[in-house]
């Protein structure tokens, strides 16, 4: 049964059936941004080749989205409009549980926040603000039952890439903040130049699956010992290559644990997905992704059955 407004926040993974989520909007994203404005490097790649999205396209492919899921019944809810890009809303904000983080993300894009103002003033729960310390978007972080797995830079890489959105002080916070979960830290690859190299958030090379499976790319992880904790937790996986990852392979959204919608043209994650018995829901997505984000970073999930 779809979820109804207010929404009761619930959140408690990455795959329970859905009933409710925000999903970003393409109207008023405007033009091309300036290379100055670009914030990862795919944008900026996309900039310089004169082949960065149009408005009219990113439209059409997350209305798509919002179409597809109000036919699973789920309650979608989209953004107040500013005519600001309001395409990625998983950065925006994260539920854990039955809170609402607003997140610390990049000082220019914080005015996209605002957009939440319609949701968050009809739902009466908790909502938790981190402190001017923390730097946190939300395409970091992955509740995963008792777990909350989280993409981070260190202290050496937080201050030196763009493309660092989520430092150390946000463990600490969110550890403090939810003391019945186990904070979980992945170190991600960084690059503010090659968008092969770079793993923008957690999201972009790991999609742990509700069937117990996992896409993942493994060189998106800094450390080894990480690589081999996601390799025992699943051993029935998918590895995907670098140039899979840029084409945001990883970044899948589920809506129950066995039904996955993904893009078109992941011809090599789809075969394996329907292997392993999942429904797969397949949507043209290739404009949205050439601003490195995908079906995750353009979703919110509000509420799924606890």
């Amino acid at each position: 049964m779809k979820a109804t407004l207010p929404v009761a926040w619930c959140i408690r993974d990455e795959w329970s059936p859905l009933e409710a989520v925000m999903v970003g909007i393409g109207r008023g994203m405007g033009g091309v941004p300036s290379l100055e404005d670009t914030y990862d490097p795919k944008s900026r790649e996309h900039v310089l080749a004169g082949t960065y999205p149009n408005e009219a396209d990113v439209t059409r492919e997350l209305d798509g989205l919002a179409e597809l899921l109000d036919k699973e019944d789920v309650l979608v809810l989209r953004p107040d409009p500013l005519e600001i890009n309001q395409v990625f809303t998983r950065d925006i904000g994260i539920v854990v549980g039955d809170v609402f983080i607003m997140t610390h993300m990049v000082e220019d894009r914080r005015p996209e926040q605002q957009g939440l103002n319609s949701m968050l003033d009809r739902n009466p729960g908790r909502v938790l603000h981190p402190p001017s310390t923390v730097r946190m978007e939300g395409g970091d972080v992955m509740p995963m039952g008792d777990e909350l797995w989280v993409g981070y830079s260190g202290p050496d890489d937080f201050p030196k890439f763009t493309t660092s959105r989520t430092n150390a002080a946000a463990l600490d916070w969110l550890q403090a903040s939810f003391p019945k979960h186990h904070v979980r830290g992945f170190e991600l690859t960084k690059s503010d130049t090659d968008p092969r190299k770079n793993a923008l958030h957690l999201d972009c090379c790991l999609a742990p699956l509700g069937l117990g499976h996992a896409i993942f790319h493994p060189a998106g992880l800094k450390h080894a010992e990480d690589v081999d904790f996601i390799r025992q937790r699943y051993p029935e996986r998918l590895e995907v290559s670098a140039e899979e990852m840029y084409h945001m392979h990883c970044n899948l959204f589920s809506v129950a644990p066995d039904t996955v919608v993904s893009g078109v043209g992941f011809d090599r994650v789809n075969a394996q997905l329907r292997a392993w018995g999942y429904r797969v829901l397949e949507l043209p997505y290739a404009e949205t992704a050439k601003m490195e984000g995908l079906l995750r970073c353009t979703t919110l999930p509000l509420r799924r059955t606890p």
